[in-house]
Parts: C-alpha cells; sequence; structure tokens
C-alpha cells in the first residue's frame, strides 16, 4: 500500500514544487538525479575509515548545493555549513561507509569490488547496512533545503561520517573539533534504513532506541596435557565451558526481567587435536545493554564470574582468566523524548499515521549516539526508514521475519520510495527543527 501512496505523490508536479509547496513532489522531480546517485554508490563502497572517493562526491553535492564545506575531518568526514539568518542549528547526518560482504543480490548495479582484509583473506564490499540510501537520501535533504532558503531561518550543518560500522567515526569527527570547530548544534537528526519495515513506512522511538555495544574477550589459563591423563592437567575448556555456562545467569538471574540486556559468547576457540588438552581458551562475546548501569553491572559480573569459576577450578592466582574489554566501545543511542515527538507530528502530518509507526527499541548500536553524549544539550533523533519493496514484504507474511537482514549479502533496498521518502522525512525533521526555537 505504502509504495502506491508513494508513487501517487510523486508524479510529475508543477516547477513551482521546488518553491516549496510540497517537499515530496518537490523531491519527485529530484528523484532521477538522486536514484542515479544511489545506484553510483552501491556500485563503488569503500570500507571504514577508507571512503575516500565516497567522502569527494559527498563534498561535491554539498558544494553544489550551496554549502561551505571542510573535508577531512575526523579521516574522511565532511562537513558542511549553510548559514541562514537567525535561528536554531540543525545537524543532518548521514554515514558513508560500506561492508565487508560479497554481495548476491543478482541486482544489475550490484558491487563487484573486492579488497584484501588485514587479516589478508580476500572479501567482497557491499553496502549491505543501506548507507548508500542514507547518503542519498541525505543528499536530497541538502539539495532541497539550499535551494528553498526562504523556507527556514537558522544554520544548517550537513555531516558525512566515516567508519560507522566501526563505531569509530563520530567519535573521530568529534574529536577532531567537530563542535569546536564548526557550528554546535542544537538538533541533531538521522536517519537508519530497515530491512524489517515496507519501503515508505518510517519508525520512532523516544528515549533508548540501540544498545551499549561491548566487546569482550576471556584469555582461560590451564594447564595442557595428553587428553588420556586428564587429571594431570588443568583444562581450559572445561573452564571455559563453565564461564560459558555461568555467564547466562548475569542476563537471567542477576537482572531484572523488565531490563533489556545480551551477554553472547560468539566464539570459543582452544585446541588443536582430539587428544591433546590445550594451555588457553579464547572466548570472544558481545554485551549488550541501555543504561550506564546496566552496562557496569554485566562488564564487571563477567569479569568476576570468570574469576569464580576459575577458583573452584583450582586454577592458581598468577593464572586467572585475563578478562579485556575493548575501549572502542559504541555508546547506547537516545532519542531525546521531546524532540522525538515534535519529528514523530511533523511526519504524521505529511506522511499520514499509517506510514509513521511506533517502534520497539533495539540491542543493535549506532555510534550515532555519541553526539548527544557528547553535549546533552545537542537534542538527537535517529528513526527507521522502511526499504523492503512492498512485494517482497507481502510475501514474507507482512511482519518482517524471514526477510534478508541488515548486513546479509541478499539486503536488497527498493531505490525510488525508500530514497525519496527518506529525502523527504529528513527535510521534513530540519524545517520542523527550525521551527522550534
Amino acid at each position: 500500500m505504502y509504495k502506491f501512496l508513494l508513487a501517487a505523490a510523486l508524479i510529475a508536479a508543477p516547477a513551482a514544487a521546488r518553491d516549496g509547496a510540497d517537499v515530496t513532489q518537490a523531491v519527485g522531480q529530484d528523484q532521477d538525479y538522486l536514484i542515479e546517485l544511489y545506484k553510483h554508490l552501491h556500485r563503488n563502497p569503500e570500507l571504514s575509515g577508507q571512503e575516500t572517493e565516497t567522502a569527494a562526491r559527498m563534498a561535491t553535492e554539498l558544494r553544489e548545493a550551496g554549502f561551505e564545506v571542510t573535508e577531512g575531518v575526523g579521516g574522511t568526514g565532511v562537513v558542511g555549513v549553510m548559514k541562514n539568518g537567525a535561528g536554531p542549528v540543525v545537524m543532518l547526518r548521514a554515514d558513508m561507509d560500506g561492508l565487508p560482504v560479497t554481495e548476491e543480490t543478482g541486482l544489475p548495479y550490484a558491487s563487484t569490488k573486492t579488497v584484501t582484509l588485514a587479516n589478508g583473506s580476500p572479501s567482497g564490499v557491499m553496502h549491505a547496512c543501506g548507507h548508500d540510501v542514507h547518503m542519498s537520501s541525505w543528499v536530497g535533504a541538502a539539495r532541497y533545503l539550499g535551494s528553498n532558503k526562504d523556507e527556514w531561518s537558522g544554520t544548517l550543518v550537513m555531516i558525512g561520517q566515516p567508519a560507522e560500522e566501526t563505531g569509530l567515526g563520530a567519535q573521530a569527527m568529534l574529536e577532531d573539533g567537530l563542535y569546536e570547530r564548526f557550528p554546535k548544534p542544537d538538533h541533531a537528526i538521522a536517519l537508519h534504513d530497515s530491512a524489517s519495515l515496507p519501503a515508505g513506512q518510517m519508525g520512532l522511538v523516544s528515549g533508548f532506541a540501540m544498545a551499549n555495544v561491548d566487546t569482550v574477550d576471556i584469555l582461560v589459563h590451564g594447564s595442557g596435557g595428553h587428553g588420556a591423563y586428564p587429571h594431570t592437567t588443568k583444562d581450559p575448556v572445561v573452564l571455559g565451558a563453565r564461564i560459558v555456562d555461568t555467564l547466562q545467569t548475569l542476563v537471567s538471574r542477576e537482572t531484572d526481567p523488565q531490563v533489556a540486556a545480551v551477554v553472547t559468547v560468539g566464539a570459543f576457540n582452544a585446541g588443536t587435536k582430539h587428544n591433546i588438552i590445550p594451555d588457553d581458551a579464547h572466548l570472544q562475546l558481545t554485551v549488550r545493554s541501555y543504561s550506564d548501569e546496566q552496562r557496569e553491572a554485566l562488564l564487571s559480573g563477567i569479569a568476576r564470574i570468570a574469576r569464580g569459576e576459575a577458583i573452584a577450578a583450582g586454577i592458581d592466582e598468577g593464572m586467572m582468566p585475563e578478562v579485556t574489554v575493548d575501549d572502542r566501545y559504541t555508546p547506547a543511542l537516545f532519542n531525546t523524548e521531546e524532540q522525538t515527538e515534535d519529528i514523530r507530528q511533523a511526519l504524521t502530518a505529511r506522511f499520514g499515521e499509517a506510514r509513521v509507526i511506533s517502534t520497539p527499541p533495539v540491542m543493535g548500536g549506532e555510534d550515532f549516539s555519541r553526539f548527544h553524549r557528547a553535549d546533552k544539550d545537542v537534542e538527537s533523533t535517529l528513526f527507521w526508514l522502511g526499504a523492503v519493496k512492498q512485494e517482497t514484504y507481502e510475501a514474507a507474511g507482512g511482519n518482517g521475519e524471514g526477510l534478508p537482514s541488515l548486513h546479509s549479502s541478499k539486503f536488497a533496498p527498493d531505490p525510488l520510495p525508500t530514497v525519496t521518502t527518506g529525502a523527504a522525512a529528513m527535510i521534513t525533521a530540519a524545517l520542523k527543527m527550525f521551527e522550534t526555537d
């Protein structure tokens, strides 16, 4: 249904629409350009921190739209500034990096790019998380807002952010003086495409929207030997298994059932042969939470359980498990309530209630969270943008289950309704924020 509603709205509009009489019609007039841009970006993805060509294209788009542009912020980041009289500072962000995924969509504009990863293995590169959608929508918003300055007053800051997939890009831009060298935003806005909503639909949640993402390694020490004589060893495989088992109680028995938390052991590596007990085992964990307090409870609990199980196994003090928490974590994404509700109302007024829904928070991560966390006076909202072709969505049962997920080699957004809705939604959200202060 949403596809047909959108298609009807995108029928060729009179030239006056470019003057701002109707955002959706104006974006519709720009749709051919935006879809060609989307396909170009999809064909030419670049990995995190390597987005040189992508960043150059984003900088060119901003300059052509009338922005003052600075490149190389936080590595390959791009910042465009447009001052348009008195008013609030509104920041629109798009992330630019692709993933080391070999595309299997069969699309005529599929990426065929390959790279050699740091570990020496070959890989394809793909926009499997839809950052090509994000950038195309963002460019559409920049082109409209730059051409319709009579509709808003204030300062517009456009952020092309690198390295979202590694969780390092937003922090790198902040550390490179984003809030000191450029106007600090009153309002920060982003979107993220959804692999479980039909194209043309949007989803919002106030408060926590995405989780803290922590990476934890546990190196379990033992004393190896012959598998036939286990009594002469301290088996790190058995100890590692005990740690894995007890870790499950952190969520099931130590966390309030109404509080979201995840502790997943994604890898357990030990040994080389059937009849050899190794000296060490290596556990790799991902840990998800929302509040800082819950995060600390989980991380301290992991260290406590690893040590406690080692003591129970008779491991000497000097051989206690080594628990390492990667300090490059992604903090939880918080959608500030007042701004998010204002944006919800504006989107609903433009697109209708059927296309703007409430969505639950998820345990994925997004480093857009850092822009609000760096300064709590910065209001922040990231909303979901449906990307699934309507026919595909309905064939899968109409509930988003069983579809290729984000990061899948088969994830294939429906470009026209997705990008045009994304651009119109970003414009609508920005215009609303310019009105609020």
